[in-house]
């Protein structure tokens, strides 16, 4: 059976939305700090290739915003995006030069994994807003000193899970946590790509290139010879950098901790390894970590990179409810209807489903773009504040040090330590490289 948003609930959405904008447009006239050529917000991007560059495009398609500057520690990089956004913009390769200037209202960052701290907490102390690009952090220390960065300056700070920004899984959660489903047990989800045989590739220490500057990349992480398998998108599977935990466990974990109603785990244990894969990787190939809550429930995130099959009949995240179990992406939802099992009445426990997304639930990037411009002018905490995306963020993080330490762990939430291991505890944060702080 195939259900369409109805128009009603459509029409209550377009209300919503005309409240909205009534509000914000007096809260603008009220708060706004905005101040530009027709009061445009002036943006200044830090790190502008891949996926800088596509955030790029999802400002650019908002009508209200200026780019005012542009920084890469890639020279070559650098000059192409200006060229794309059509140059004459002020471009720089030291990303404080950048954050100096006065008639910058916010910064949009995308840099590897390792950067995202240092560049919002020295944003926000300068007076800047903050997009940033999910991992929040590296590290589960550097996520509470950026909300606290956030906080005592009274910055907005957007986090990229863009999915919080999304109209259906906004409605998808108003209904999980009504328990249309049932009660939610489990939630799965995972990362699928078989790239046996040789992965990222075995590399060799070389001279950086040119037009590179590699020890601005390093930032506060150890000083090391370049590797073409490194940089530029590579450090996905290097730990020192980042990790598909953190680039898609984060994603999928925010989304099922918004669906369920979650704050944090109150155990993690995470088992993998590097089973198949013959790279230069230090993160695993194989991997699966499982997080308990102290509510009664498990979320699972599978890395698989051994396998590309496809683990669900549609989506990808999985709720398994009492009533039915639901798979979701940003294409929309289908629902299985759940019977009763050993001992119980075997009559379906609700109707199937299948829910289409609407046209602007597309460009999910572009939705959360447009939502951080808004609160910036309204001063509201954006979709996937800061606060947000560290408790998501930290999943990924603890689940890193869980596989570390070879030892399931106990998170005590509130102060946001382990209680059962002082070696996991060491693993919360480290010492940077000379001369990077955060503040």
């Amino acid at each position: 059976m195939k259900n369409e948003i109805t128009r009603r609930a459509f029409n209550k959405t377009s209300a919503a939305t005309a409240l909205g904008l009534a509000a914000t447009t007096t809260a603008v006239a009220r708060a706004s700090t905005i101040q530009g050529a027709n009061d445009r917000v002036r943006l200044g991007f830090i790190g502008v290739a891949n996926r800088g560059g596509q955030l790029i495009d999802a400002f650019m398609a908002q009508d209200d915003i200026q780019i005012v500057a542009l920084c890469d520690v890639d020279q070559n990089t650098l000059a192409k995006v200006n060229e794309k956004v059509g140059g004459g913009k002020e471009t720089c390769g030291d990303f404080r030069k950048l954050i100096e200037r006065k008639d910058i209202d916010a910064v949009v960052i995308a840099t590897p994994d390792h950067w995202h701290a240092i560049q919002t907490v020295m944003a926000c102390d300068a007076g800047k807003d903050v997009y940033v690009e999910k991992p929040l952090s590296i590290t589960i220390h550097e996520g509470r000193r950026m909300v606290e960065a956030a906080r005592r300056n009274n910055r907005v700070v957007q986090v990229g899970t863009h999915r919080r920004s999304s109209p259906l899984y906004r409605d998808l959660v108003e209904r999980t946590m009504r328990g249309d489903f049932g009660r939610i047990c489990v939630s799965t989800a995972y990362r699928l790509s078989n790239m046996y045989p040789a992965g990222i590739g075995k590399q060799k220490p070389a001279a950086p290139p040119k037009e590179l500057d590699w020890d601005m990349w390093l930032g506060p992480r150890p000083k090391r010879p370049y590797q073409e398998n490194i940089a530029p998108y590579k450090f996905r599977w290097w730990e020192l950098y980042s990790s598909q935990m953190g680039n898609w466990g984060v994603h999928f974990l925010d989304a099922i901790r918004w669906c369920t109603g979650e704050l944090a785990p109150s155990a993690v244990c995470t088992v993998g390894g590097q089973y198949a894969v013959d790279d230069d990787r230090t993160i695993p190939d194989t991997l699966q970590a499982n997080f308990e809550f102290a509510s009664g429930r498990l979320a699972i995130f599978g890395q698989y990179e051994t396998s590309g099959n496809k683990p669900f009949p549609y989506g990808e995240i999985e709720l398994r409810g009492t009533k039915g179990t639901v798979y979701v992406d940003g294409r929309g939802y289908h629902v299985a209807p759940e019977r009763g099992g050993q001992f119980q009445d075997r009559t379906p426990r609700m109707d199937p489903e299948e829910v289409q997304a609407t046209g602007d639930n597309r460009n999910l990037t572009a939705l959360h773009a447009r939502n951080f411009l808004d609160c910036m002018r309204t001063r509201e905490k954006p979709n996937a504040d800061v606060e947000i995306g560290h408790r998501s963020t930290s999943f990924s993080l603890m689940s890193n040090i869980s596989l570390k330490v070879g030892q399931r762990l106990l998170w005590d939430a509130e102060n946001e330590r382990f209680t059962n291991s002082d070696e996991a505890n060491e693993l919360l944060h480290y010492e940077y490289r000379k001369p990077w702080t955060l503040g």
